[in-house]
């Protein structure tokens, strides 16, 4: 964004400024220990995870013993349920960590599933992904001399 927006002040606008599309309420995904998710806290749940390693990840979900919901669990399982949908989960289920971890667990396998398979797919058809990549190569090619020209445009340079 910098750069562009360097670029723009001085020759003129040919670069669109990127925008942030940060949703604020998620804006950290929270790990399995309530720290921000990352690989290297060894607090993550793989998005390609295997039913098997979702079970293992979210039990072992670190909870806080004092309270009627789990604030860990409730974290994680808020980006994938609406507001309504967890009140009513959580109030039947008040305490039950255990049966509430099992109901994020079948949450997130539900979520994961589609592009797990998906990505299976991909990886037993790599003549198709070869030619989408090459597909997008070549419009992204064609759109990059075309800023370019205009870039080159802007600045003065002409290369014939």
């Amino acid at each position: 964004g910098d750069t562009a927006q360097k670029f723009n002040n001085t020759f003129g606008e040919a670069f669109k400024l990127p925008e942030p599309m940060i949703v604020t309420n998620v804006a950290t995904v929270p790990g399995t220990d309530g720290q921000k998710m990352s690989k290297s806290y060894g607090n993550t749940i793989p998005l390609f995870a295997t039913d098997e390693e979702i079970d293992k990840a979210v039990m072992g979900i670190v909870t806080d013993s004092g309270s009627d919901v789990p604030t860990n669990v409730y974290a994680i399982h808020a980006l994938l349920r609406n507001k309504n949908d967890l009140e009513v989960i959580y109030a039947e289920n008040k305490g039950e960590y255990k049966k509430l971890k099992e109901l994020l667990a079948e949450d997130l396998k539900a979520f994961i599933r589609p592009m797990r398979e998906r990505r299976q797919a991909l990886e037993e058809d790599k003549d198709a992904v070869l030619e989408v990549l090459k597909a997008g190569g070549k419009v992204a090619h064609e759109r990059v001399e075309k800023k370019m020209e205009e870039v080159r445009k802007l600045v003065g340079l002409k290369l014939y």
